[in-house]
């Protein structure tokens, strides 16, 4: 008998998959889990990994301390491969700027999703990681935004997240697969990739794309 699949392998295969493929898995499952209203800050390619969870909430400049935005925390509470899934409630405040994002490349974040601001993209692009949020703004989080929980379920882009989901990104967007979920939507993706390229491989040879289709029952 065959070993158990490890996690990076898993994660290799699952990067093979546009989020595309991912969404119309999601569906044949009735999982609602595309990010919405997100737009990518940095990086490029698509990346799969496992979600580690942030809430935070946001106030008024001087409503907390300059410790309670508690980046430091988040970035200690992900290893290499995790992607960070933060929760603001959509606030148009940073929560995340240039050397932080630095700090998460250098553990090996496979990046940062945040339903809320982030800041210095310039920066963010030249570490080469991958960021998406709502808004970029200059406006920072010190004394505005505080870290309310760790690893909880958190709502990033209409999407509940929990610690451990898979997390999908890709230039077309950001999906999240239930980590209970995860091996059935996995082999249904797989099979609709490769009818995909089934599709793709009969165009190629002269096929009309209605021909295609119906010899790959499309």
């Amino acid at each position: 008998m065959s070993s158990p699949e490890q996690p990076s392998d898993l994660l290799t295969s699952c990067a093979l998959i546009g989020t595309s493929t991912w969404s119309d898995a999601l569906d044949e499952c009735g999982i609602a889990g595309v990010v919405r209203g997100l737009a990518r800050r940095g990086g490029q390619g698509r990346f799969a990994g496992f979600a580690v969870t942030a809430r935070q909430s946001v106030d008024t400049l001087g409503s907390f301390g300059r410790m309670d935005l508690g980046i430091g925390k988040i970035l200690d509470a992900a290893g290499p491969g995790a992607v960070l899934m933060i929760s603001m409630g959509g606030a148009e405040v940073s929560t995340l700027g240039g050397l932080a994002a630095l700090a998460a490349k250098m553990k090996g974040v496979a990046g940062i999703v945040i339903d809320g601001a982030c800041r210095d993209v310039d920066e963010i692009a030249a570490t080469g990681l991958w960021v998406s949020s709502r808004h970029v703004v200059p406006t920072t989080g010190k004394t505005r935004v505080r870290l309310e929980s760790l690893g909880a379920e958190a709502n990033v882009g209409g999407v509940r997240v929990r610690n451990g989901d898979l997390v999908i990104g890709d230039d077309t967007g950001i999906v999240v697969v239930p980590q209970h979920e995860m091996t059935r939507v996995l082999k249904i993706a797989e099979k609709m990739m490769a009818k995909d390229m089934a599709v793709e491989k009969a165009l190629k040879s002269g096929k009309s794309f209605a021909e295609a289709a119906a010899a790959a029952k499309f």
